[in-house]
């Protein structure tokens, strides 16, 4: 452990593609006040970590391995690097792109497989040595090249921890399900517009909101949620910039502020984060600014902060959030090749 006062502040730990150059599991410490990261460790013992999930306690981390054989692994937190807990767990599916914990499990999106996995957990933080079930989507969409087959992107728990819903950009859907005897098990399955791309969604604080970032049109769709019987309802759509883009545009990362009052979404295709105010059961474009890179994969919320992983230009980004606008001011970023999430703990 650090000696030097480092060790007493919040840590953010990043994912990033080995493939591409990429440092692997990075540790980087936050400095209390102003949000700065300073790197502190990198570990390269897993293939292509692109996404990472921290266990409720904050002493186990969870990553993907982003490959075309798909695995998931657990790291025990202590000092600076984190070190593996087992072996890496096949996943059953190809290129997971990002995971989460629900109901004792670990689940998995499977980007290249179209697939939902679960892996369960053990008491001690441990992943079992294989997965307990898999819930394979169907479908395809209008995109002749992106849709010809499901695309599950995300996978995450709703805010009432009943329910597992996943995204899938292949399908144009949202699914949700549960688990049954360890496997995840469709529930409903709900359609979004055809050729939007849904990639990653968030819930607002009230429970009762959600937010679908579109990858394949520049769009937000906001839907309600109902956790009684898990449902969700479409209601409108948003731009995400205020003119039409060049090219392909390829949204990313969708974070809703901790006070429920803005939405924000990066851009890859333009470099940008956009800002959105939540307006009931709408949102209202009011800005975007540079990301501080290139290529904006993921962006995530810490103490007042808002940090985006810039995968092309390979840094970490970091920005002060205006308390009345919700508008992102650059502070800085470190170095890291290939960047890809960010998680704090």
């Amino acid at each position: 452990m650090a000696q030097d006062g480092r060790a007493d502040r919040p840590r953010a730990f990043i994912g990033s593609f080995t493939a591409a150059g990429g440092p692997g599991l990075v540790t980087a410490q936050v400095a209390p006040g102003d949000g700065a990261l300073t790197l502190v460790a990198a570990v390269k013992d897993l293939p292509d970590p692109s996404y990472l999930a921290l266990a409720p306690g904050g002493d186990t981390l969870y990553a993907v391995s982003e490959t075309a054989e798909g695995a998931v692994a657990a790291y025990r937190l202590g000092g600076d690097r984190p070190q593996l807990a087992g072996p890496p767990v096949p996943v059953d599916g190809s290129g997971p792109t990002h995971l989460s914990l629900y109901d004792g499990h670990v689940l998995t999106a499977n980007y290249g497989s179209g697939s939902v996995t679960a892996v369960p957990v053990r008491s001690d933080g441990t992943l079992a040595a294989k997965p307990s079930g898999l819930l394979q989507h169907t479908g395809s969409g209008p995109h002749d090249r992106r849709q010809r087959g499901p695309h599950a992107h995300q996978v995450q728990p709703d805010p009432s921890g009943r329910w597992a819903v996943s995204v899938d950009l292949g399908t144009d859907s949202v699914r949700v399900c549960a688990l049954e005897r360890g496997a995840p098990v469709l529930h409903r399955e709900f359609a979004l517009r055809p050729g939007s791309g849904p990639r990653h969604l968030a819930f607002h604080p009230d429970g009762e909101h959600a937010y679908v970032v579109n990858e394949l049109t520049p769009t937000v769709t906001v839907c309600r949620w109902g956790a009684a019987d898990g449902t969700l309802k479409p209601l409108t759509e948003i731009p995400l910039l205020p003119g039409a883009p060049a090219g392909d545009a390829y949204p990313s990362g969708i974070v809703v502020s901790p006070d429920g009052r803005f939405v924000w979404t990066a851009t890859r295709g333009e470099d940008v984060l956009s800002v959105l105010g939540v307006e009931g059961d709408g949102l209202r474009l009011t800005g975007t600014v540079p990301c501080g890179g290139h290529w904006p994969r993921a962006l995530a919320e810490h103490d007042g902060f808002l940090y985006a992983a810039n995968e092309r230009s390979g840094d970490v980004s970091w920005f002060a959030v205006d308390e009345t606008t919700g508008l992102p001011r650059y502070d800085g970023s470190v170095p890291v090749t290939a960047a890809s999430c960010v998680v704090f703990g």
